[in-house]
């Protein structure tokens, strides 16, 4: 149900919108210091919390052994952080009927450690109580807490405000500086699961030390001195493992020998993995390689524009059967996918960092539990069938879907325009500097960052170009002398992929023109070589091949997943000028100008009663792109103009009986009749139907 707009509720829009942009001062506040001098090396003894005699895991005679009798590990990835908590249970009760007696999951340090010691916890972050809920539910635990995840996940786990120490830090590797961050997070990480382990009570058998490190580097004092600081924290009882690709070259450099640190392996899903598992053994102590295939691949990842990925399941259910036919352990990567919410997908890169893919929002998989939770499709049952086969105990019943709804469509209202926020900032704010500088050195890790210049006009127009920035960029150009409600005219697109140069017209202006770039970060590059991926305008700025000085930047981060909402003292000075912005219509003429312009739009649906309030996705097909919340919730980005993500899910526990609120961010182009839609299903059928997926 859609209603006509009150001045009450666009004032509450307002609100929605200057909370959603996050606080503008301290993203300019300086960061601490972050020298290695700061930091200091301490050890920590737990305390053991039910210790027993008969609760051990152990490797023997090539075997997991559980409580002293033979165990194979048939588990699967399932990510706190890609989930609500409220749903946390569901999944896990949806992998126990896939039949799974094992839960591995990735710690990222950006969720927990957003903004140096600032640490979190609690909420969608509450690592500690989804491992007492997979305790509760009888999973064993394979915990893999880096520091480097990979996961599809920003920066792969590595908090961004990395990226803003000088001299820059090598991640990855045995910097001093870099170690002595890890070693404070770890300091802060590890003795919070160290009562969880199950020599202790608690559920967790396995530790992951890094993740693939044989695919990046060589650089074996690092993880030596990573297993030296597992035990530290977490004693000589925990099986330390690696994972690494089923080859002598990877296995070579990710190994970590002499420190009885377990290798597990991954490998394509349909090679043969028993030479594989032969190979692995020659990286484990002798009678000490129980065959692994820490990450089977269920699915794959999908970028934008590419076809939404797919496995065939009788291709994927028969590849699982070779491994466990010969007692061999798998963990399905993924079991349940989930979703990138807010701003923490990742990306990868090609043959250079300019050839730049970021990931969709969904990170669906195409696992066996979809990313809503549906079990009712072909893979769940040739999986769990393939499952039933090698345990002794019947599997649980398998649970219905989840119950979904379609509330219908959503006529939205123009609210503001992004460029306007310049009309209300307090100048103090505003950080100057002779050339640009990247947002992370600003202090800020996700969003945009907005660039103003200005320029002198010339009577044939000029040629603008960026050579690097991170990662597309819109420019606009405003005559400010003109008082005659111009808006600023979009020129043109600046992308990492496609870089290359601007035409900027004439505009006949007395003042000098305003040039202004805005900047958006689609996502940090989690794997390969260039991971160093800062964000912004990286480069100078030239115009007719001379370099333009003197910029203003401004900060606009918006609340990313696992950030508290803040309210914004600055903007909110400027409420009364802001009313009158959001009852403003698009203007009827020149519309194909304005339509480029950055704008928010909102509107509400109705959700009559509890027991109607169940999961649905917000179907953006029509709409360019842009961020969309709902209640205030950041549940990612949209880019149906490219594919192949439609529609964007949102979990019922963000919705409430009564009146739901949308608002989204437009970059470029508005559906004509300003209309979304709620509806019951995913879609990934938007966009480009070329695919160039390859495994990395």
């Amino acid at each position: 149900m859609v209603r006509k707009r009150s001045w009450r509720m666009t004032f509450f829009v307002f609100l929605l919108i200057i909370v959603a942009l996050g606080v503008v001062v301290p993203a300019f506040a300086p960061l601490p210091s972050l020298s290695s001098d700061s930091f200091s090396r301490f050890h920590y003894k737990h305390k053991s919390e039910k210790k027993t005699d008969a609760q051990k895991f152990e490797i023997a005679d090539d075997m997991f052994w559980k409580d002293r009798m033979p165990f194979q590990i048939i588990g699967g990835d399932l990510h706190y952080f890609r989930v609500l908590p409220e749903y946390w249970e569901d999944r896990l009760l949806r992998a126990k009927a896939l039949g799974l007696n094992t839960i591995q999951t990735y710690v990222p340090w950006n969720l927990h450690e957003p903004i140096p010691r600032k640490l979190v916890f609690d909420g969608n972050a509450d690592l500690e109580t989804f491992l007492k809920l997979c305790k509760k539910l009888d999973f064993l635990v394979m915990l893999r807490v880096g520091p480097y995840i990979c996961g599809e996940w920003d920066l792969g786990g590595f908090p961004a405000w990395l990226l803003a120490i000088e001299p820059a830090l090598r991640l990855r590797s045995s910097d001093p500086t870099f170690l002595s961050l890890v070693e404070r997070w770890w300091g802060d990480l590890l003795p919070k699961v160290a009562p969880l382990l199950y020599n202790n009570g608690g559920p967790i058998v396995m530790v992951q030390i890094e993740n693939e490190y044989g695919s990046y580097g060589d650089d074996s004092s690092y993880l030596h001195h990573l297993a030296m600081l597992a035990r530290r924290h977490l004693g000589d009882e925990v099986i330390l493992y690696t994972t690494d690709g089923g080859t002598r070259a990877t296995l070579e450099k990710g190994t970590i020998s002499g420190d009885s640190v377990y290798s597990a392996v991954d490998f394509s899903t349909g090679e043969d993995p028993w030479p594989i598992f032969k190979l692995q053994k020659e990286f484990n102590l002798p009678r000490n390689s129980p065959p692994l295939c820490s990450e089977f691949y269920t699915g794959w990842l999908t970028h934008w524009g590419e076809k939404n990925a797919k496995v065939d399941a009788e291709f994927t259910a028969s590849a699982l059967r070779k491994i466990l036919s010969k007692k061999g352990s798998a963990v399905l990567y993924m079991a349940h996918g989930g979703t990138n919410f807010g701003f923490y997908n990742g990306a990868n890169t090609g043959s250079n960092e300019s050839d730049y893919k970021p990931d969709l929002t969904s990170y669906d998989y195409d696992a066996p539990i979809k990313e809503s939770g549906d079990v009712d499709n072909a893979k769940f049952k040739a999986l769990r069938k393939v499952i039933s086969e090698f345990t002794t105990a019947p599997l649980p019943s398998v649970p219905s879907n989840n119950m979904k709804a379609g509330y219908g469509d959503i006529k939205l209202h123009n609210t503001a325009f992004l460029l306007d926020i310049l009309n209300f900032i307090d100048p103090t704010v505003v950080v100057q500097s002779e050339r640009p500088v990247s947002m992370e050195i600003l202090g800020q890790m996700f969003g945009f960052l907005l660039y103003v210049s200005e320029y002198a006009a010339k009577g044939n127009g000029s040629v603008l170009s960026v050579p690097k920035v991170h990662d597309r960029a819109q420019v606009f150009i405003l005559c400010p002398s003109e008082d005659n409600g111009e808006r600023p005219k979009y020129v043109g697109l600046i992308e990492r992929w496609s870089n290359r140069a601007i035409d900027l017209p004439y505009l006949k202006c007395v003042a000098k023109i305003s040039l202004y770039i805005l900047v958006e970060n689609m996502g940090r590059v989690n794997y390969g070589p260039y991971m160093y991926d800062r964000k912004g305008i990286l480069s100078s700025v030239r115009l007719d091949g001379s370099i333009l000085y003197n910029w203003k930047m401004l900060s606009i981060p918006f609340h990313n997943f696992n950030e508290a909402q803040r309210f914004n003292p600055i903007i909110q000075a400027a409420n009364s000028a802001f009313i009158e912005i959001f009852d403003r219509k698009y203007p009827k003429d020149n519309l194909e100008n304005i339509s480029k312009e950055p704008a928010f739009f909102s509107g509400h649906f109705i959700i009559d009663k509890i027991n109607n309030v169940k999961d649905t996705f917000i179907s953006l097909k029509g709409w360019g792109k842009g961020v969309a919340f709902v209640n205030d919730f950041n549940i990612g980005r949209y880019w149906p103009s490219f594919g192949p993500q439609c529609n964007l899910y949102v979990p019922a526990p963000v919705l409430r009986q009564g009146e739901n609120l949308v608002v989204i961010l437009e970059l470029e182009s508005p559906h004509p009749e300003l209309v979304i839609s709620s509806v019951d299903h995913p879609d990934f059928s938007c966009g480009s139907r070329s695919s160039s997926l390859h495994q990395l």
